[in-house]
């Protein structure tokens, strides 16, 4: 509807885009992985850093910018994936949970870098059910999709979602591989080369259930994962006086957990187990991770040798955080720090200094106001984020940025047994209310839960070991953040469960 409304004007003032205006935009390569973890790159200096898991990105922060404080607004896929394509909380959207969907007329960003002269594409997992009519190209896959020889929808003579082809050949093709693939033919063939491209690069890597290529089989082979101190300390974590929710990586949880996932021996005893499954997990999805890490190698050879390497701005990101053991958790969901932070890098020399590290908060619902920043093009009012461009180009933050980040977790203790909640996170400071019920989130379950607040000062326990709730020292303090909380709920127009 947006793009149809903006062609009329364009026809009724005389307007056109031209060519020449057009290719002098910068190309945009947004390339997204799912459920890749700060943690798991190297760039982010944490305790995976020394296993050297990601030289391409690495190489990216190194002559790009690096976000430190870029956090998910809902830490689940089609939730985060539906807030990037509209620039909108869940609550907004509508898509509060994996059930949700995002037709062609509301695929907002797609639609604007059209109007705006771009040839787009979509490429890899979707996620949002219905087509994305918005792009002029999409190869997808359906739903979460297959690891091997995985099946794509295409636009063809058939309605959507009928129209599919195996990608398949003599020896298994891997999804990173044949996504990969299919965004070079792409970028080699495109039908409108006078017009710079904006292509969205996704990846299903490294989502469980983490089956890497064949040729990463024996990657950290007789290395031994390093493990978070959490993993085997609870210390002041989660609700105080009960368990733990949530999926565990040892027997925590009898229900799920990562050993048996992981085929552990169940006979082995309670700290065997984990220790055997946590090293099992992390080697698995740190394989999928050099999978991921190796094919953005071959996009960024690509246009090196086509000369457009300098020309386009290449974001790296992934939907979501995830849980690699932190507090003995698999999974996302949580407000957590590791399921809450997203990577972001961004390499573009024109504009962008080399080897930034920026610590503004950001969240995904600013991504797309900045890439149409990026396009030239004015964020629309129904866009609820704000670009984050001037502070990438070296600009201070400017004095009325958002000092603080809302969260909202929905789909109440499916899968994963999380219970629902929401929350509000500043540079130092976290509140998460677990209010525990389903309410009218599709999927979620009817089970409520006993609601329970936690409170965490990140500047001395960045690793929250310590549920500060109940501590007086911090009563005044926690009462300030639960009135920022309804402040924040207010803005983003959110209401109390």
């Amino acid at each position: 509807m947006i793009r149809y409304l903006l062609v009329a004007v364009c026809l009724a003032t005389g307007m056109s885009f031209q060519a020449n205006a057009e290719t002098e935009k910068p190309n945009i390569l947004y390339i997204m992985s799912d459920d890749h973890a700060s943690q798991g790159i190297g760039a982010y200096q944490g305790r995976l850093s020394v296993l050297d898991p990601t030289p391409t990105l690495d190489r990216l922060a190194r002559e790009g910018a690096l976000l430190t404080n870029c956090f998910v607004t809902n830490s689940i896929c089609t939730p985060s994936r539906a807030a990037i394509i509209t620039g909108q909380y869940a609550h907004v959207n509508g898509v509060t949970t994996l059930n949700g969907k995002i037709e062609g007329e509301r695929q907002f960003l797609a639609h604007l870098m059209k109007d705006a002269g771009y040839e787009t594409a979509m490429v890899g997992k979707w996620h949002l059910k219905a087509e994305p009519a918005a792009f002029d190209f999409y190869t997808v896959l359906p739903g979460q999709g297959f690891y091997f020889n995985p099946i794509f929808r295409v636009r063809g003579p058939k309605p959507w979602p009928e129209n599919e082809f195996r990608f398949n050949s003599y020896d298994s093709v891997h999804s990173s591989d044949a996504i990969t693939n299919i965004s070079l033919k792409w970028l080699k063939t495109r039908k409108q080369k006078d017009k710079p491209f904006f292509l969205m690069h996704h990846f299903k890597a490294p989502h469980d259930n983490f089956e890497n290529a064949e040729r990463y089989d024996w990657l950290y082979s007789g290395v031994t994962i390093p493990e978070p101190k959490s993993l085997w300390e609870r210390g002041n974590h989660g609700p105080h006086d009960q368990p733990q929710y949530g999926t565990s990586v040892g027997k925590r949880n009898e229900r799920r957990n990562m050993g048996d996932h992981m085929f552990v021996d169940d006979s082995l005893s309670d700290e065997a187990y984990k220790r055997e499954a946590y090293q099992r997990y992390l080697k698995k999805f740190l394989r999928c991770v050099r999978g991921v890490d190796d094919n953005i190698a071959r996009l960024l050879d690509h246009l090196e040798s086509s000369g457009e390497l300098d020309n386009t701005i290449i974001v790296y990101t992934a939907d979501q955080g995830f849980m690699l053991g932190e507090h003995d958790y698999i999974d996302k969901r949580w407000m957590y720090e590791q399921s809450l932070r997203m990577p972001f890098i961004i390499r573009y020399p024109e504009s962008i200094p080399a080897g930034e590290r920026l610590d503004f908060i950001a969240n995904n619902v600013d991504f797309a106001p900045t890439l149409l920043d990026f396009a030239g093009v004015d964020k629309p009012d129904f866009m609820q984020g704000r670009s984050f461009k001037p502070m990438l180009n070296g600009q201070p933050t400017p004095d009325d940025w958002p000092t603080a980040t809302y969260y909202r977790y929905w789909m109440h203790m499916a899968h994963h047994d999380n219970p629902a909640h929401l929350g509000i996170r500043t540079k130092d400071r976290k509140l998460i209310y677990f209010y525990g019920k389903p309410l009218d989130a599709p999927g979620a379950l009817d089970k409520p839960t006993d609601p329970y607040w936690e409170y965490y000062d990140l500047s001395e326990d960045p690793e929250e070991m310590n549920n500060l709730i109940e501590d007086p020292a911090y009563a005044d303090e926690i009462k300030q953040m639960k009135t920022m909380l309804e402040e924040k709920m207010a803005e983003v127009g959110d209401k109390m469960p």
